[in-house]
């Protein structure tokens, strides 16, 4: 526990530490079955008399909070996180000689192949354009000062304390209280979701999410074992009376979402639609996982703070990331949780890689203490703006007759649905022979034949002209 009681101010040590310990399991960072350290140890690492303790935790009992039994120690009484993390280890001789890792689909691979080429125009991929990363800037920063430490080392299971301090701090802008303790640095979202996918979840499990889906388009959870459920989208998102009934016709395991600007379709999702999901899900035992790697890229206004800003059951786990804000190649993210899930997470981390670059968390947490990934971010929003607009613009000009789509709030991207039936598998190749790189609506949903997913994020003004121009070449040519 990095948190100590402070011995110079006036209310007393117990008092301070019954309040750490309370604001710790009403944030659900202690939930049911959390086990709290004996007496002796606490003592020692709060540096006061064991009465001190003992005190502390009478009134923590008086509030119902723990609870104590002979040979079982002292327990909290509250839960939902705790069951998933009590599953027993993967077998991973059986995964490595199985290989079950499910190879991309067709047309990921060669989405994947066709962005190195340095020629082609890329209106589907979803990252930054090389123009908006702040390389000279990088450059400057990897010039270490004398008074800053930098490890080469491996870092703490869970991540540097520094960068998760710095994480905690960051969180509180988003109303998400949550300690150093409750975070763990990964190497990017998609490893938030491999973590959760082999560190808490049986094989079978049932995942629901929102359909279409950026879980659709990787194997993360179908790879290790786990059954994809779509919750179709309506006009107010995911409805409400589905998620119980879904949940318990299936035995669904966790729900995970994309509140803020939805990967595929950029929808923003309000903030009375977050908590009535929240409450159903708390209802219904039903865990979230929150993906907010777009949350701070919004172009009109802030969104809505997160769904785990309001979570005081531990029920939801929260993904964020700098991957799609400051740069991919530093890989870069975080979960917030539960500290029984957190250690569990990093528990595994650790099997797969030892931990994420320390030099990577050294030059995030220098960003971000600097102020400077705040006015990154300012300049990041503005550019992006003024690329949609523009793509918004051309797609006036070229295919209010062919097409329909809503303009984004924030993010990457406009889910642009085609008036015709044309294929848009055929269109894809057609496009790619024209070296134009787009990512079809079959991608996120299998059964997706009218979408398009267009990114204003990475191709210039000249590329998103001359490119859906010629789309719409395309598309008129198919339609004859």
């Amino acid at each position: 526990m990095e948190w100590k009681p402070q011995k110079s101010i006036a209310i007393p040590l117990y008092q301070q530490i019954s309040n750490y310990m309370k604001k710790k399991i009403l944030n659900g960072e202690w939930t049911i079955g959390t086990k709290i350290p004996s007496q002796r140890i606490l003592a020692k690492q709060y540096e006061v008399n064991r009465s001190t303790i003992v005190t502390a935790l009478e009134e923590l009992t008086a509030d119902g909070l723990i609870e104590s039994n002979a040979g079982s120690g002292t327990r909290v009484i509250n839960n939902t996180w705790s069951l998933l993390a009590s599953t027993p280890p993967p077998d991973w001789i059986s995964y490595v000689r199985a290989g079950i890792h499910e190879p991309n689909i067709n047309i990921i691979q060669k989405i994947n192949e066709a962005e190195t080429n340095p020629t082609i125009i890329r209106l589907g991929t979803g990252e930054l354009s090389p123009d908006l990363l702040p390389i000279e800037q990088m450059k400057e920063f990897l010039k270490v000062n004398e008074c800053e430490t930098l490890s080469l080392g491996y870092e703490q299971p869970k991540g540097s304390l520094e960068l998760r301090e710095t994480i905690s701090q960051n969180l509180k802008r988003k109303g998400i209280e949550a300690a150093p303790a409750s975070i763990l640095v990964v190497s990017g979202a998609l490893q938030a979701l491999q973590l959760i996918s082999i560190g808490l979840l049986e094989r079978g499990s049932v995942i629901m999410h929102e359909t279409p889906s950026y879980l659709n388009s990787v194997h993360v959870f179908q790879s290790a074992g786990m059954k994809l459920l779509g919750i179709p989208q309506d006009n107010e998102r995911s409805k409400l009376d589905s998620i119980g009934r879904i949940k318990r016709q299936h035995h669904a395991s966790l729900f995970y979402m994309i509140p803020s600007f939805h990967n595929p379709t950029g929808t923003l999702m309000d903030e009375k639609r977050r908590q009535q999901i929240l409450e159903v899900c708390q209802k219904e035992s039903l865990p979230i996982i929150e993906d907010d790697v777009y949350g701070e890229l919004w172009l009109d206004s802030p969104p809505p703070n997160p769904m785990k800003a309001n979570d005081k059951q531990g029920n939801v786990l929260y993904i964020g990331s700098v991957s799609k804000s400051l740069s991919p190649g530093l890989r870069i993210g975080w979960i917030v949780g539960p500290e029984s899930v957190i250690e569990r997470l990093a528990d595994i981390k650790m099997q797969i890689d030892y931990g994420s670059s320390s030099v990577s968390q050294f030059i995030v947490n220098k960003w971000m203490k600097s102020g400077l990934y705040e006015d990154h971010l300012n300049r990041v929003r503005v550019e992006l703006k003024s690329r949609r607009d523009y793509m918004v613009e051309i797609l006036n000009t070229y295919f209010s007759d062919i097409a329909v789509w809503s303009i984004p709030k924030g993010g990457f991207y406009i889910w642009l649905q085609l008036h015709s039936g044309i294929s848009t598998q055929k269109l894809f190749e057609l496009a790619l022979q024209e070296g134009i790189l787009l990512n079809p609506g079959s991608v996120y949903d299998k059964n997706e034949q009218q979408h398009l997913r267009l990114s204003y994020s990475y191709a210039s003004l000249v590329e998103i002209e001359k490119g859906l121009k010629r789309l719409s070449e395309l598309i008129n040519g198919l339609l004859k």
